[in-house]
């Protein structure tokens, strides 16, 4: 067996970044920018009013001044003269200011009579101008690498981006192996079981930027898993769950190496999740999970997440973070443990953090209660509580 931080390792070894292609800007959310996309224009491309009401010359804006109103600007329609000592112009949100003007009078501090504006005692204190290039200027990026948000992809619209690079969404291939397995909506049978893994694996490589194929039930023969592995074709990443142990009828393995594969590692000190199997298979990457619900999705949490992130030229890794134990744990033993456990919000900084009950591997139940994995290293001795851990959000 192998330590957890050697196996993320190995299997970041067997991905790397996809080739880039344009896409349009919006077909662009949720995918990772590969090239700086850089600014053809400033924004805001003039000074622009940030009020409704006078723009006016800075001279001019003193107690009770009565200036001459000689125009009008709004949004998209520009006064396109001077503005000169004495004189003020009514101007609304957005519009440009124009030539001369170094101040905007918010409307409700002012009286108009006609074409006469009278303006308060206490002059303006804010010039309330936005500033060309105040936003950002022309030249100025969007740095790459970064999964482009919302956000994002409005800041490019402004900056006037209209294509942009990015990886290309890695594919990956989903195969659930296993005698016992139906789909969920058909009816199992007296020995049978329903398929979830598939389902939570998918959405997490969907969460992280991939295109899935979900694959038949591969099962326990050799001619069935021969024949959905060559389904898998053309895929980046093939990702099994179940077979991957050393009982009769664990046969990924076999008919993997079979089909080409060369195994990087097989069984990994961690729990849950002791038989994961990694390695390549012609140009694809594989991944052979365990078949229980719990240790796969902590496998996927540890293991794929991160060869998804690589593939798409993202950095690829864990964030851990720390708190303070809830209660007293004992010592760990030769594999590292990631509990599952929930966490408890302290106004003091830090939150507690308590794993839950019961750890067994197939209580799916529980996985989707709990906030965070706790980790307690390989060889750790006993905790107490209050000790500060470290954890891996859910």
């Amino acid at each position: 067996m192998i330590p957890v931080e050697e196996a993320l390792s190995r299997v970041l070894a067997l991905v790397q970044p996809l080739p880039v292609e344009t896409l349009p800007l919006r077909a662009a959310r949720g995918r990772v920018l590969a090239l700086p996309a850089v600014a053809g224009l400033d924004q805001p491309p003039f000074d622009a009013s940030a009020m409704d009401g006078y723009a006016i010359c800075a001279a001019d804006n003193r107690p009770g001044a009565r200036l001459t109103v000689i125009g009008e600007a709004g949004a998209g329609h520009g006064f396109t003269r001077a503005l000169s000592p004495g004189q003020a112009i009514r101007i609304f949100t957005g519009a440009p200011l124009p030539a001369g003007a170094g101040v905007v009078v918010v409307q409700e501090h002012v009286t108009r009579e006609g074409d006469t504006l009278i303006l308060p005692e206490s002059p303006e204190k804010n010039t309330n101008i936005r500033a060309a290039g105040q936003d950002f200027r022309a030249g100025d990026s969007l740095p790459a690498p970064r999964r482009l948000s919302a956000r994002d992809l409005g800041l490019l619209a402004a900056m006037n981006v209209a294509e942009l690079q990015v990886y290309r969404r890695p594919v990956m291939a989903i195969i659930a192996t296993g005698d016992e397995l139906v789909m969920p909506g058909e009816a199992p049978g007296p020995d049978q079981i329903l398929c979830s893994n598939s389902f939570a694996l998918a959405a997490m490589a969907e969460e992280a930027g991939a295109e899935v194929r979900m694959l038949p039930i591969a099962r326990d023969s050799e001619e069935s898993l021969r024949l959905v592995f060559g389904l898998a074709a053309g895929a980046d990443l093939i990702v099994t769950s179940g077979g991957a142990s050393v009982g009769d009828h664990d046969l990924v393995g076999k008919v993997a190496a079979d089909l080409g594969l060369e195994r990087a590692f097989w069984k990994i000190a961690m729990r849950p999740g002791k038989p994961l199997m990694a390695g390549r298979m012609g140009r694809a990457a594989m991944l052979g999970l365990p078949g229980n619900p719990v240790s796969a999705i902590v496998c996927a949490e540890l293991f794929l997440r991160p060869m998804l992130a690589a593939l798409q030229g993202l950095p690829a890794g864990h964030t851990t973070l720390t708190a303070r134990l809830a209660q007293d744990l004992p010592e760990t033993g030769p594999r590292t443990h990631y509990m599952r456990a929930k966490l408890a919000p302290q106004a003091s900084g830090l939150p507690d953090i308590a794993p839950m009950g019961n750890q067994d591997s197939a209580l799916l139940r529980l996985m989707t209660e709990a906030d965070a994995l706790l980790i307690r290293p390989l060889g750790a001795g006993p905790a107490r509580a209050g000790d500060l851990v470290h954890y891996l959000p859910l």
